[in-house]
């Protein structure tokens, strides 16, 4: 039991690694442009994930939340480097991709499997949604994104200078998936659990984000002196050939 506590820690935190590691890559390579491809890949892979239950530094929690906190990384470097006219992009992209993976997911499901087909149980389970999780979903993505959107620009016209990007970066992240969690639990879960239950979600599942926030944050600050430094190329700018 204890050899799968730590093998999990250290597959998490890999996992964290390569994930940041390959949205700096792909803001590197194609700007702006690079970051926003990874929103509906990030809203994709945590959906999935999410139906895989974990034990990590002694709590619960499920895959997706690297993935998800991915959303807030993302929005924070673009608020960061472009303003919050970008960073809202991200809400819409976001909310469009979970309703169209859903909607052909199901519409792939509804089709009659061929007598020898082993998938079709396995897409039920995870692509099946249940009504009230996916309103549950949609309406904690929309309010945590905005609040991180409208709390980074806040928090930045206190705290401007490139030193304090951590501040901006953390508080706003820590207030936004405070209300991600929140949402989320109480619309999914109210009168199904009792309230002790509904407390426990929300706490693990908060401090969870909480330490993906604090780890992404030296990606974040690179992503700072990357844009300041002249070294990203946004894709309008790539010559043909």
């Amino acid at each position: 039991m204890k050899d799968i506590f730590f093998r999990n820690e250290f597959i998490w935190l890999a996992y964290v690694l390569v994930n940041y590691i390959f949205i700096l890559l792909a803001y590197k390579r194609w700007g702006k442009l690079g970051l926003m491809i990874f929103v509906p890949l990030s809203v994709v892979i945590a959906n999935i994930q999410v139906n895989k239950l974990i034990v990590l530094f002694g709590i619960e929690a499920t895959m997706g939340n690297i993935a998800y906190a991915s959303i807030s990384t993302i929005e924070d470097i673009l608020s960061e480097n472009y303003g919050k006219k970008y960073a809202k992009t991200v809400v819409s992209i976001g909310f469009v991709t979970m309703i169209f993976t859903t909607l052909v997911m199901n519409i792939a499901i509804l089709m009659n499997p061929a007598s020898f087909d082993t998938i079709q149980p396995a897409l039920k389970a995870l692509f099946t949604p249940l009504f009230r999780l996916t309103i549950a979903s949609l309406t904690a993505y929309v309010a945590s994104t905005y609040l991180d959107i409208y709390l980074y620009q806040a928090i930045r016209k206190v705290f401007p200078s490139f030193k304090n990007i951590w501040i901006r970066n953390n508080l706003s992240t820590f207030l936004s998936q405070l209300l991600d969690s929140i949402v989320f639990t109480t619309i999914a879960f109210l009168g199904v659990f009792d309230m002790s239950t509904l407390i426990q979600i929300v706490i693990s599942t908060y401090l969870i984000k909480v330490i993906v926030s604090v780890l992404d944050t030296p990606f974040v600050y690179i992503a700072a002196w990357w844009k300041k430094q002249g070294k990203i190329r946004e894709i309008d700018e790539i010559q043909e050939g």
